[in-house]
């Protein structure tokens, strides 16, 4: 049996004697695409091949490209663990053809690897092709049929809709028509016991019956209106799912029961001590409910670890915002199912990651050089979902109290979207604690809550774009790198609309502008021609290219332009950029080796570096790394740039490569003395323009990962002179000390003396109403009722309360209006017997009166406080907890 490694590896050696190029997976994490957040699929990264802004050489290639499906259109995240073949991260092996082989091609090639080189059996396998659209007037894919009758009988060749059949990158952009191979897995006796055909249930959600490998011919571009035109080139795309692949090598029936999975679901079972059961345990013996949960568990749980890991891996950290958030939503996913069902009450996905790099660390090498910061980060996380677990589970317990104090059965959908929104309870984790207590879920009112914030996130975002308006053929220069002033004309322009904002996008074909990229903001400026100046206000990049936004088109747009970027704030955003590799060089020398770059943010104003580090950087430390800094800005290091760099010759110059970012075969490499990388952005002429560095903070903004915020030139200039100021205003209130170090020391000395004498007379005064308070204190049916309204601070009334429980030995209900600024709190304190005898709770009673002091509050059954906005309403509160306590 062929081992899921043997299966990778055979797959690209087929390919390689095929004249592909091998070339290595994309980071998973998208970074510089407006219109997706993660790879989910393999084609992700030729999108500006197909779409024609790039070279296609070499026209053959084949990978294994990690994908993630858990957003948009391709959305398996609820799918997965519940059944066997869907996964958040998979593997997609892939060839391309742009231009080359094209329908005959791709299909002799797809058969001769499955039967020739793999020896699936011929019988077991169905066939896809496109029934045609006539509304579309496009004809069924006969062509493809043709090819297919070549290597299949007649009744294997299917013919598939839109649906299934016709593949589309997003709402517009490149498309066509695909075959799908599937495979018929069943055993024989559950052929015989469906009595159907494998023809038969291609498409119908059979678990045994699925999809392995689409081919797509891609010879469309879907247009903002509906229609479609011709690409300039045909393009094969081809997506094989990995691990189902596998599993029909390996002969199993459940994606999980392969050497994929099984190591990560042994690992489960050893750390919880329970049983997974595979596929063929389950149809021997027949499972209980309970177990089958445990099994979605563990599956949900193997398949997260992955995604988790690999998204951390390629430079994502969880986080509340676009990609951070869905990468925190599938580890709280698993958290989730592993406290449900495993009974994991502490983390516990962390502890599978040593199994995980062992098995796909050599495939991934990533994996296993992150191993540490990924260890951290899941746990860290799972550590906080766990406490906000905790927290929700109460604020349910106390919501189903109250039901059952008012005799109801269902829990409103609003306060259960509540739980979802605060406390990232999914519906389904809310439904099944309330069914363990008896009660129910609205779920109609939820699911119009979630439609509320469907309706405002996407009006939010709403985008909508007209399409490009074709001026000329031809591909963008970019000249930005030797020229911030450049002779162009427009190729093409659109229409962009969003959040009711109208401007306009323009392609140029050479522009010295720099489009957003790699942390750097883009470039500012204007377009000039002989009659009119046009304002560019940013430049974003979008398939390798600099795309140019405007507010309005200019009147003439065949007009030959001069584009002139704005070098004040393009000299200051380079100069911010070339501080960062010099920071990053010098945080390797102070901090060590481990340090990795995670991010960064370069705009005219200011740098923001974020890096791997376990612990705080000290005062002495970041004083150190300044140092070393502001010596190579006086060194005045001239700029080393290597362009199209081979990326083997770039790594011996010792450039340093990020995890996380995807380097074609030529690299542009930055060098600043010993300071080597690779890097796409625009940089200073000599490290000398910089001016000045100065780090103004330094924090965590998530485990394992510190931020370094700085300032470069003139705006550490503007520091400077801030910093003056302040220090002139401060030795003003000290008339002007010359020790104003000493005078300041001795006013603080002074204070905390002054301090701890109020504090002194402060108790005594707490005493003394204390022992007032419990004299003048009425006797009601053999209970002490203390209840006073005084103008008194917080901290000091709780104080008091506790003061007059010590001094009454039992029966004691102790309620105390108090003031201070104006704003009024409700106490109450009661003795043991009161809450165990009378049955009374301070917590309930303080939320009914404090409605007449306009607030509310909470606490134990024996004290609790609330706070109002009503001084006037104190001395009725006051009654009214009297009145509630029933004596």
């Amino acid at each position: 049996m062929m081992t899921a490694k043997e299966i990778r590896d055979s797959f690209k050696k087929f390919f390689e004697s095929k004249q592909h190029a091998i070339v290595p997976s994309a980071p998973m994490v998208i970074k510089d695409d407006p219109t997706l957040m993660f790879t989910n699929a393999g084609m992700n990264q030729w999108k500006d091949i197909i779409l024609g802004t790039r070279d296609p050489e070499p026209r053959r290639r084949a990978d294994t490209q990690k994908c993630l499906r858990v957003s948009g259109k391709h959305n398996d995240l609820e799918e997965v663990g519940h059944d066997t073949y869907h996964h958040t991260m998979f593997e997609m092996l892939g060839n391309w053809s742009f231009g080359d082989y094209f329908k005959e091609g791709a299909i002799d090639m797809a058969w001769e690897y499955l039967v020739d080189v793999l020896k699936l059996n011929p019988e077991d396998l169905y066939v896809t092709v496109f029934e045609g659209s006539p509304e579309e007037n496009i004809p069924r894919d006969d062509e493809a049929a043709k090819y297919w009758a070549k290597h299949v009988p007649a009744d294997h060749i299917i013919n598939g809709n839109k649906h299934d059949n016709f593949w589309e990158m997003g709402d517009t952009g490149p498309c066509g028509p695909c075959s799908e191979i599937h495979v018929d897995s069943r055993t024989p006796e559950q052929r015989k016991a469906s009595g159907k055909s494998g023809r038969e249930l291609v498409n119908q959600d059979d678990p045994q019956v699925i999809e392995i490998w689409n081919i797509v011919f891609m010879q469309f571009n879907r247009k903002a209106d509906g229609s479609l035109e011709p690409l300039s080139m045909n393009v094969i795309d081809t997506g094989m799912g990995f691990e189902r692949l596998v599993r029909m090598m390996q002969g199993k029936h459940s994606n999980y029961d392969t050497d994929v999975f099984q190591p990560i679901i042994k690992a489960e079972q050893q750390i919880t001590g329970l049983k997974y059961y595979t596929f063929e345990e389950e149809t021997e013996n027949p499972i209980s409910k309970e177990q089958d949960s445990i099994n979605v568990a563990m599956r949900v749980c193997a398949d997260h670890l992955r995604a988790v890991a690999f998204s951390i891996a390629d430079g994502q950290l969880p986080s509340n915002a676009k990609a951070g958030y869905v990468i925190r939503r599938i580890l709280r996913r698993a958290v989730r199912y592993a406290y449900t069902f495993l009974g994991q009450k502490e983390a516990f996905l962390y502890k599978l990651l040593p199994t995980l790099v062992q098995e796909m660390g050599d495939a991934f090498p990533e994996l296993k050089a992150q191993q540490t910061l990924i260890a951290k980060v899941m746990k860290e996380e799972e550590d906080s979902f766990l406490r906000t677990l905790e927290k929700g589970i109460g604020m349910l317990n106390d919501a189903m109290e109250q039901l059952k104090a008012e005799g109801k059965k269902e829990l409103d959908g609003v306060q259960a979207f509540r739980l979802f929104d605060t406390y990232g309870f999914p519906l389904d984790l809310t439904e099944l604690i309330c069914r363990e207590n008896g009660f129910t879920v609205n779920e109609e009112q939820f699911n119009a809550e979630m439609q509320k914030q469907k309706d405002r996130a996407r009006n939010a975002a709403a985008v909508e774009n007209s399409d490009w308006v074709e001026l000329a053929a031809g591909e963008q220069q970019f000249v930005g790198y030797d020229f911030t002033e450049y002779e162009c004309r427009i190729l093409r322009y659109r229409k962009v609309t969003q959040k009711k904002n109208e401007f306009y996008e323009l392609v140029l074909d050479n522009t010295p502008f720099y489009g957003e990229m790699g942390g750097q903001v883009g470039d500012q400026g204007v377009l000039v021609s002989e009659n009119e100046t046009i304002e560019i206000i940013d430049t974003k990049r979008e398939n390798g290219q600099s795309v140019h936004i405007v507010k309005q088109l200019p009147k003439d747009t065949a007009a030959q332009f001069m584009a002139c970027v704005d070098t004040d704030k393009r000299d200051a955003s380079a100069a911010n950029h070339t501080a960062t590799h010099l920071l990053d060089y010098a945080l390797k020398q102070v901090l060590g080796d481990h340090v990795e770059q995670k991010g960064s943010y370069v705009s005219p104003d200011t740098l923001r570096f974020d890096f791997s580090h376990f612990e705080k950087v000290t005062d002495e430390q970041i004083r150190e790394v300044e140092r070393m800094v502001n010596d190579m800005i006086r060194q005045d290091i001239q700029l080393d740039e290597h362009r199209d760099m081979p990326f083997d010759e770039a790594k011996k110059l010792g450039a340093i490569a990020l995890f996380g970012e995807k380097y074609g075969d030529k690299v542009r490499v930055v060098r600043f003395g010993p300071s080597c990388e690779f890097c796409g952005g625009v940089h200073a002429s000599s490290t000398g323009r910089i001016g000045f560095f100065k780090i103004i903070s330094e924090s965590s903004v998530a485990a394992g990962i510190r931020r370094i915020e700085a300032k470069t030139g003139k705006e550490c200039e503007e520091l400077l002179y801030q910093t003056e100021d302040m220090l002139r205003a401060v030795k003003s209130f000290f008339n002007n000390a010359k020790d104003l170090q000493g005078v300041i020391r001795k006013y603080i000395e002074e204070h905390d003396a002054m301090k701890k004498e109020i504090e002194g007379f402060q108790a005594q005064a707490v005493e003394r109403a204390a022992k007032q308070l419990v004299e003048k204190a009425r006797e009601i049916n053999g209970v002490k009722v203390v209840s006073a309204v005084l103008p008194m601070a917080p901290a000091a009334a709780k104080d008091l309360a506790f003061k007059v429980r010590a001094a009454v030995e039992g029966s004691l209900l102790c309620v105390l209006g108090t003031h201070a600024d104006n704003k009024p709190q409700l106490s109450i304190m009661m003795s043991d017997d009161m809450v165990a005898d009378h049955k009374l709770n301070a917590g309930q009673m303080v939320r009914e009166a404090a409605k007449l002091i306009q607030g509310g509050g909470g606490g134990q059954p024996h004290f609790a406080q609330a706070g109002g906005k009503s001084v006037d309403g104190l001395s009725a509160a006051v009654d009214k907890v009297v009145e509630l306590a029933n004596l």
